[in-house]
């Protein structure tokens, strides 16, 4: 009983409301890898040291170890890779689908999953343009839509729009240390 009376009011300080899907999976991958018809999942199992060192990077480490890429093909030619991203506050988790071209830019992001308290403050960074900030970028570069859209949207639309670059600078470090190399 104890047990269920401490969960409960963790809940309730925590506050954190069901997620609900803002862009299914499965569209933000025929977004993000147009053109593609062959797709193949790449799991890169990461060692303590380079957890180590995609954690110096950037202040974060893959969750259980392992980093997948999703790649698409066509015509046995790649034509991308993304990746699916997770980035954590005290409101809940977020979903990214990082996408990137054949090049090795950001092609896309897609924010693909919030809780429903944060579901309108993502909305009012996605409508002031905060993904358009991410196209092109290199995956050296940090990521600045945030800076972008908080001159145009409050300040918890500002706080999501930085935890989405957040989540774009982790991706990015994954793409750079992990897909590149093998």
């Amino acid at each position: 009983m104890k047990t269920i009376m401490l969960s409960a009011v963790a809940a309730a300080l925590l506050h954190i409301t069901p997620t609900v899907i803002l862009v299914k999976r499965q569209d933000a991958v025929s977004h993000l890898l147009p053109g593609a018809d062959q797709f193949a999942a790449r799991e890169v199992h990461v060692s303590s040291a380079d957890s180590r060192r995609i954690h110096d990077a950037v202040g974060w480490e893959p969750p259980d170890g392992m980093i997948t890429f999703y790649i698409g093909k066509r015509q046995d030619q790649v034509t991308g890779a993304l990746m699916f991203m997770r980035v954590d506050c005290q409101h809940g988790p977020l979903e990214l689908a990082v996408g990137f071209d054949s090049r090795g830019t950001v092609r896309g992001v897609e924010v693909t999953k919030a809780t429903v308290e944060m579901k309108p403050w993502v909305l009012e960074a996605l409508r002031a343009g905060l993904t358009d900030a991410y196209r092109g970028l290199a995956v050296d570069q940090p990521p600045a839509g945030a800076e972008k859209v908080k001159p145009k949207i409050g300040a918890m639309p500002g706080y999501m729009a930085e935890l989405i670059d957040k989540g774009v600078m982790h991706a990015n470090a994954a793409y750079r240390l992990f897909y590149v190399r093998r």
